[in-house]
């Protein structure tokens, strides 16, 4: 190879490498999320003390305070917008049944097999982590100095 030749493609690769594109760029659409229909995903209670996560038939509710974990169940669609729950309170230490209607994919009006009324809204928060508390230490010996 001439040194000519090795210039001139050197030259070539120089002026290439200067080229831009110049004007807007173009970016792709970006997907709109779709609305989620039936109970998969998060709620929350209308007076915003607990959020639940549904998903595959089960359940799981925790304080939006402090993330403690007040529940869990299971829960079934029948026909239409009726759902029931079986629901095992981890406080109380018993098990109820609930029957919901889902209004619509944002709200689910539920009565406890106790009478007791509650709703629930669709919501984009997830639970807090649980708030980690110190040992119990009582009956230590307090600490010689």
């Amino acid at each position: 190879m001439n040194r000519l030749t090795l210039a001139t493609g050197l030259l070539a690769v120089s002026l290439l490498a200067g080229c831009q594109v110049s004007g807007p760029v173009t970016t792709l659409p970006q997907p709109v999320p779709q609305p989620q229909a039936g109970l998969t995903g998060n709620w929350i209670g209308t007076d915003n003390v607990a959020i639940s996560t549904f998903g595959n038939g089960s359940f799981q509710t925790w304080a939006a305070d402090t993330g403690a974990k007040l529940a869990e169940g299971t829960y079934r669609q029948g026909d239409g917008n009726l759902v029931e729950l079986t629901l095992t309170s981890l406080v109380r230490g018993n098990t109820s049944l609930v029957n919901c209607l889902l209004v619509n994919n944002q709200q689910l009006n539920c009565t406890a097999s106790s009478g007791s009324q509650f709703s629930l809204v669709r919501t984009t928060r997830t639970p807090p982590p649980p708030l980690l508390t110190a040992p119990a230490t009582a009956g230590a010996a307090p600490l010689q100095g």
